[in-house]
């Protein structure tokens, strides 16, 4: 068992899947108000989801890009297509991930996300 607390594996893993940019964003704009909200994601999404070995971070990202067009919480798909990067899902799969949600969670949803998507990588290219 490690001797880190569940919040510096969280954002251990926080800052390998997101970035260190992204995460210095995020840090700097906590303030008193959100600091137990983001306290609460580092330590159980990253610090207990993403930390898990039972699967790998490529199939995180894809479930995690599924779920969020699935339920129409489309404002962290960006976010989470730049995390591709780092977990080693490609284009590919997140396409692939968009025709089960097409089929499962409805067409418009899964439009949506691969419209959001394509604009993703197209900024991620654009800054290569």
């Amino acid at each position: 068992m490690s001797d880190k607390s569940r919040y510096e594996i969280g954002m251990e893993v926080r800052r390998a899947v997101l970035g260190d940019a992204h995460v210095d964003r995020a840090e700097a704009a906590k303030d008193p108000l959100d600091a137990p909200f983001q306290s609460l994601i580092t330590e159980a999404a990253w610090g207990t989801v993403w930390a898990s070995d039972a699967i790998s971070r490529r199939e995180r990202s894809m479930l995690t890009l599924a779920l969020l067009a699935a339920t129409g919480n489309f404002d962290e798909i960006p976010m989470h297509v730049r995390a591709c990067a780092n977990t080693g899902a490609s284009k590919t799969d997140v396409m692939e991930v968009f025709q089960h949600v097409a089929i499962y969670a409805g067409v418009p949803r899964a439009n949506h996300a691969i419209k959001l998507a394509k604009a993703t990588f197209a900024e991620m290219e654009a800054r290569s």
